[in-house]
């Protein structure tokens, strides 16, 4: 795949998104009164930046925490605990109107195209929405908005009267990101947006955001289970497993040099393309399944899976430390 030039992680930029020590706990409820009883612990104490112009890429395993971190962020789910702050705003406190008029400076681009556009509205319709709702632009203008949006997806102007149904997925995901870009946000979350699409236009999405950010000056956070892809577009990387970070980095740090037995044994399951170094290198195949998070694994909880666990992994759980500039694990014995 090949991807068009864009800045790679500057250090000196300034942080536009915060997250410190952030959490998220859906409750366990059971017995007659419906008392709660336990809680699934979805995210669990997440710190990270997310620096202006960059994409920060969010990868791990189904039912790592992901999206959830992604929904908290943008406040369409409240958080347990912590804080998000975008623009040196606190946005779990922000309710009601003052939230509202942050929303056009935050977007979300979802998973699913298909679930996510209305099949009864048309593309002009669903693109306007947030002109309207927002009160931004008005009549022949908003037409001219939504035309543009559309000719910088890389759909045809004319298509605006057209139904979702009569585009294939790759085209509902771009109509995805018209609607997503037609305020002018800062700040989008594109939660797994290459997935539920064909392999031949996973890259033609992953190309067309990259344009768009260096174009817009957007800042991304990439939420992706696929590695391969993320290195593409990330500028640094977080991985996270059941609901923690486990490791983070600049992406060449990460793929070149990952210190984490978990990121290890990630990247050893992404295909190489040449096939003397596919047949020759070394892969880590972890045992079992990722436990739940209604009842986490004391100490690391990657212990009950990791292939170089020790008993005090069972007993104490790892420091998040910085091993060398900008490259965090949590993990006793990454060196």
């Amino acid at each position: 795949m090949t991807t068009p030039e864009h800045t790679r992680f500057n250090p000196d930029s300034e942080v536009l998104v915060s997250v410190k020590d952030l959490k998220k706990h859906f409750p366990i409820r059971g017995g007659v009164v419906k008392r709660q009883v336990g809680a699934v612990k979805a995210v669990d104490g997440v710190s990270f930046d997310i620096y202006q112009g960059h994409t920060l890429g969010l990868v791990g395993e189904s039912g790592s925490g992901k999206s959830t971190i992604g929904r908290v962020m943008l406040q369409l789910d409240p958080a347990t605990e912590g804080t998000v702050t975008f623009d040196d705003i606190e946005l779990t406190k922000l309710r009601g109107e003052k939230l509202r008029k942050l929303r056009p400076r935050m977007q979300m681009v979802f998973q699913d195209p298909h679930a996510s556009l209305n099949p009864r509205m048309t593309v002009a319709s669903i693109i306007g929405e947030p002109l309207k709702e927002h009160g931004t632009v008005r009549g022949a203008e908003r037409r001219e908005r939504i035309e543009e949006l559309l000719s910088l997806v890389g759909l045809e102007p004319s298509h605006a009267n057209r139904y979702p149904h009569e585009f294939s997925g790759g085209q509902r995901q771009r109509i995805g990101i018209a609607r997503a870009i037609a305020l002018n946000p800062e700040f989008i979350v594109c939660d797994e947006p290459i997935a539920a699409l064909d392999v031949s236009i996973q890259s033609q999405i992953v190309n067309l955001l990259v344009n768009l950010q260096d174009h817009l000056g957007l800042t991304y956070l990439f939420i992706s289970h696929d590695l391969s892809m993320v290195r593409h577009i990330a500028d640094r990387v977080a991985v996270l497993y059941l609901g923690k970070v486990m490791e983070m980095s600049d992406v060449d740090t990460l793929y070149n040099h990952p210190k984490h037995p978990y990121t290890q044994a990630l990247l050893s399951a992404v295909p190489v393309p040449d096939p003397v170094v596919e047949l020759t290198r070394r892969r880590v195949i972890l045992e079992g399944d990722i436990p739940s998070p209604a009842n986490p694994p004391l100490g690391c909880p990657f212990n009950t899976r990791c292939p170089v666990a020790q008993e005090r992994c069972s007993l104490e759980e790892p420091e998040w430390r910085e091993l060398d500039s900008g490259h965090w694990v949590a993990c006793h014995f990454a060196e």
